[in-house]
């Protein structure tokens, strides 16, 4: 498959935020990376805040597509505790210290900046909140759409405690203790 100038510059620019922050995005430094001249940076994206906005909203619309499809794979599906855990740390750690992971808070701090970015962090969280209330659903638990937004929130504290510190959450403990109801076995 062909990757245009135009993907291969939002890669470079999604790469250089998840590796370095958004204060190390440059044209030059984008350029050099996506093997593209600076002028094709510039066709492409009048300014750098057209960029950065096309860059995470490239990796949010990525990341919604792979939550949804984590989401109808699980419907229907009645888990135990240990396989809704199991299911858990295996989606976040797929996300952990990898640039995703890095470029998923990334967007948030963002669009605490950029007022335009706040429906792509919006969609990316609906789309976490379904997947936790399809799990959640899974288990049995009571109101799971209702507990869903809680659960998103103690998972993404927990990765990003595992990013700051290195320390390794489990995160079936995070969500039986965010819960606060006994589980089905």
């Amino acid at each position: 498959m062909v990757v245009s100038a135009r993907e291969r510059i939002l890669a470079a620019a999604l790469h250089i935020v998840a590796t370095s922050g958004v204060a190390a995005v440059s044209n030059r430094r984008i350029a050099a990376e996506a093997e593209v001249s600076l002028g094709s940076i510039t066709y492409h994206f009048p300014t750098q805040t057209d960029l950065l906005r096309e860059s995470l909203l490239s990796f949010v619309t990525d990341e919604t597509r792979r939550l949804q499809e984590l989401t109808t794979q699980l419907q229907d599906s009645v888990l135990t505790l240990a396989e809704a855990a199991a299911t858990v740390e295996r989606i976040a750690r797929e996300l952990s210290f990898t640039e995703g992971q890095f470029a998923t808070f990334e967007l948030y701090l963002q669009a605490g900046r950029d007022p335009e970015l706040r429906d792509a962090a919006a969609r990316c969280f609906a789309a976490y909140d379904d997947l936790a209330a399809t799990v959640l659903g899974a288990l049995g638990v009571p109101e799971p759409e209702r507990r869903a937004t809680a659960v998103v929130a103690a998972v993404t504290g927990a990765q990003l405690r595992r990013l700051a510190t290195g320390s390794d959450p489990t995160l079936a403990a995070v969500l039986v203790d965010i819960l606060g109801v006994d589980l089905p076995q």
